[in-house]
């Protein structure tokens, strides 16, 4: 067992309490940082915070990507001088932020390191396009990369994955190949990272208050209200929008990831435990005092992270079947 794991009286491995205090102090310092601008549900304009925000860090873009389209939707691509696989990512932003060229750092190393080549999702947004729209170009996206990434990219061993909204996207999307398409197997693997799997709200979602470590109750309800309008939490708990209720039988190998200072906490605790219930494997990792988005945060427990999921990433696409 390694060293940074601690195992508490639930059965629940907690990684990074050597890194606590960093951890907690950038908190923080991004708590800090976030109460001098409003808001995103009190600014309350997604297209200006499309400009100045991103879920998740900085926005630099690299060179060695390139945009494509591909089943008619967008796509950012990373292709690294060796490929064993491919990787379909699809981005957070609560369904209404967020770009498929938000994380190109991390997605250009990731591409090298785990030597698989990135495809990264520039699906539409809400509220311009609530849903289904999203999870329309996440299908079809991941329906042309099962069919021709062999001749595209000269590897058919695919991951999918993505962090928050982009996680519950990543499953949604694994769930409509088996139900609309009847594939199964295509993707050997997710990675999904603080994924929001009940648009109804979680218990944890909906007790944690107004205290922003980049979301909150509030920021989230309206992330949620932007992306299905007009409905209700009943209708939000459809599995084709909530992928906690859906049959999960026939879904890859996971890992799941998400910080125990994570308002959606309890979406990976329970997504994790349906996803084993189904008989799927399931790894989790749950990081100390980790918040919203902290992959891309400058601190110990991200890079510790980067690397477990490259890691994760390289072993599902370096072995067989």
């Amino acid at each position: 067992m390694r060293d940074d794991i601690e195992l508490d009286t639930y059965g629940i491995v907690t990684t990074g309490a050597e890194d606590v205090s960093e951890t907690r102090a950038f908190n923080e310092e991004l708590e800090r940082r976030l109460a001098a601008e409003p808001p995103i549900h009190i600014l309350n304009d997604p297209a200006a915070s499309r400009k100045t925000r991103t879920l998740m860090g900085g926005h630099e873009r690299v060179p060695e990507a390139v945009d494509r389209v591909v089943g008619g939707v967008p796509v950012r691509v990373f292709v690294p001088p060796v490929v064993d696989g491919v990787f379909l990512h699809i981005h957070g932003g609560g369904y209404v932020i967020g770009s498929a060229d938000g994380q190109d750092p991390w997605l250009w190393r990731l591409a090298r390191e785990a030597r698989v080549a990135v495809a990264s999702v520039d699906y539409r947004l809400a509220p311009e396009n609530p849903y289904p729209c999203g999870p329309d170009d996440c299908e079809r996206a991941a329906l042309w990369l099962a069919e021709h990434a062999a001749a595209e990219f000269g590897a058919d061993r695919l991951v999918i994955g993505g962090e928050s909204a982009g996680a519950c996207l990543a499953a949604l999307t694994l769930l409509r190949l088996r139900d609309r398409h009847a594939v199964t197997g295509a993707f050997r693997a997710a990675h999904l990272s603080f994924g929001s799997y009940d648009l109804s709200m979680t218990p944890s979602v909906r007790h944690w208050g107004e205290r922003n470590l980049l979301v909150s109750t509030p920021i989230i309800t309206w992330f949620r209200e932007q992306y299905t309008p007009g409905t209700t939490s009943e209708e939000r708990r459809s599995p084709e929008i909530s992928p906690l209720y859906a049959d999960l039988s026939g879904m890859p190998p996971a890992r799941f990831v998400v910080g125990t200072m994570d308002p959606a906490l309890d979406d990976t605790l329970f997504m994790t435990a349906r996803w084993r219930a189904a008989g799927n494997a399931a790894e989790l990792e749950v990081v100390a005092e980790a918040a919203h988005g902290f992959t891309l945060f400058p601190i110990a427990i991200a890079e510790r992270e980067r690397r477990q999921q490259v890691g994760f990433v390289r072993k599902a696409v370096a072995t067989a079947a």
